[in-house]
């Protein structure tokens, strides 16, 4: 067995931990309580880094890395990734951008409602200086008041449908997002940045690059209404600091609530000595929940990228998947997955790779042609296979590639088939995404099924008499092989096929047991 060794160099939460350690091809290296000079002196051991923001990706880590082929940033941030280093080694970085969500929508409305009410401040007069002046903190109600949003991602659109609730009228800004995605609310979508400006409350939820950085300073500021309302729970520097603490000293910004800061720790912060501003040290995602949640997803991409199944959320292919409409990425990482079943269930030289693409992501096939061979070559050149070098390789293996476009979908709004043709013979699998997130195998060689293309599979064509189920189970419990569910396909011919997903690896001689049963036409082990 292949052991691809998975360093964790900051803290991640036990259930991460748990997911990796109980796979039998993973080595679990725990560097969380290393200093940074100790954890260089290891990182070359490792396959797959999983990182948070204390460790810096940066050109002594990557010179130090010499075996590494990807980094999962625990999180959503990658500032403290150096991206074209990792371009230049070959290494895949990537991130967990989804898993602290709705964490970070909560943390933005505590501090719209603080900057409204000013909870902090009345807390601290009564709590600690032990005085009641309730007078002294008249606060604003949201209803019927005016929420700029800058950003209507994952976030921004959240935020913006609690704020809503609340009564709120919400005026949106985001370049790069189709009016519709906010007017269907029932929401205002603006292309007038000043619009943004007339709000009485002001939330940011873009990442940070040269055009959002400082997107508020102090021209901005000055364009605002007396007494307006900033939070800021996404990123530091957005807002100009300098500007923002002239703002609020003068009166102009009424009350500020300020999770992120340019450099943090902030504990000398100049913001920190007013008093009309709401305060937390970059808290957006700390939550019990989210931070199970960065971690599981975080070992599960570090598992599927140690295998070589797929990179979800890489930050730095050629095919950018951030700027592929939303809906495509999960067919990107689905035609990876079923090249490579194809390849472990048709193992023998391959001749051809075919993909038909149906629905409306027939116009991106040329992209998906591209995962496919990724997965459909991950066996037979390993580690030297990427999304750079794929097309490159197949040419070399004189691999026929092509891909059928058929806008029009027959059954599936959306449908791929791989079509793998090999020495051997050829496989022919197809699948979809369910409400644009379930990855499903619904055909194998004709055969209908319906099911997640992850984990340990054994695929077993039979003639469809009775008692085939029964001698499968026999013979897999006989071997102290748990099965986690089984699928069946029948067909014409009288023939018919079985997916049975396993808890446990299966070993050759298992196989050929198998393949030993009067009704079995051929049997195949595959692990997505």
């Amino acid at each position: 067995m292949n052991i691809k060794k998975i360093i964790i160099c900051d803290a991640i939460h036990k259930k991460g931990f748990e997911l990796l350690e109980k796979e039998d091809d993973i080595e679990v290296i725990d560097a969380v309580s290393l200093s940074k000079d100790e954890l260089l002196n290891i990182i070359g051991e490792a396959d797959i880094a999983i990182t948070r923001s204390p460790t810096a990706i940066d050109s002594k880590f990557l010179k130090a890395a010499t075996n590494l082929k990807a980094i999962v940033r625990a999180g959503v941030g990658v500032d403290n990734v150096d991206l074209e280093g990792c371009s230049k080694r070959g290494i895949i970085a990537m991130n967990v951008p989804t898993a602290n969500t709705i964490a970070a929508v909560e943390m933005t409305m505590a501090h719209m409602l603080s900057c409204a009410r000013s909870f902090v401040n009345a807390n601290n007069n009564l709590k600690i200086q032990r005085v009641w002046k309730r007078e002294k903190w008249y606060g604003v109600e949201l209803s019927d008041k005016k929420l700029g949003v800058i950003g209507f991602g994952n976030i921004g659109s959240r935020v913006s449908t609690r704020a809503q609730a609340f009564g709120m009228d919400v005026i949106a800004y985001d370049p790069y997002i189709e009016p519709s995605k906010v007017t269907d609310l029932g929401m205002t979508y603006t292309e007038n940045f000043d619009d943004i400006l007339a709000c009485d409350f002001i939330t940011i939820h873009t990442p940070k690059n040269k055009e959002t950085t400082g997107i508020i300073s102090f021209d901005e500021i000055e364009k605002m209404k007396d007494g307006t309302r900033l939070i800021n729970c996404a990123r530091g520097s957005l807002y100009d600091e300098k500007a923002l603490y002239q703002g609020i000293k003068s009166g102009k910004i009424a009350f500020a609530g300020i999770d992120v800061f340019s450099y943090e720790p902030a504990t000398d912060h100049p913001l920190l000595d007013l008093e009309n501003i709401c305060v937390t040290p970059h808290l957006g995602a700390n939550t019990h929940e989210s931070q199970e949640k960065i971690a599981t997803q975080a070992a599960e991409c570090a598992l599927n990228a140690a295998r070589g199944i797929t990179y979800s959320n890489a930050l730095n292919l050629p095919i950018k998947a951030e700027e592929l409409p939303k809906a495509i990425v999960p067919y990107l990482e689905l035609t990876q997955k079923i090249s490579y079943f194809c390849a472990q269930i048709n193992k023998s030289q391959i001749k051809s790779i075919k993909i038909k693409a149906e629905g409306d992501i027939s116009k991106y096939a040329p992209s998906l042609l591209t995962f496919s061979l990724v997965g459909a070559l991950k066996d037979s050149v390993g580690d030297k296979i990427n999304y750079v070098n794929a097309n490159y390789v197949a040419q070399e293996k004189n691999i026929e590639t092509t891909f059928e476009e058929i806008p029009k979908a027959s059954g599936y709004h959306n449908k791929i088939t791989i079509t793998l043709t090999t020495n051997k013979g050829v496989t022919f699998i197809g699948g979809t995404v369910f409400d644009g997130v379930e990855q499903r195998i619904v055909s194998i060689n004709g055969f209908g099924f319906d099911f997640k293309p992850k984990g340990k599979m054994i695929v077993f064509k039979n003639k469809d008499i009775p008692g085939v189920i029964a001698s499968i189970a026999t013979i897999l419990s006989k071997n102290n092989i748990n099965i986690a569910d089984f699928r069946l396909g029948r067909g014409k011919n009288d023939n018919a096929m079985a997916v049975i997903l396993v808890d446990e690896a299966i070993d050759k001689k298992l196989l050929n047991e198998l393949n030993s049963l009067n009704a079995c036409l051929w049997v195949a082990y595959a692990i997505l």
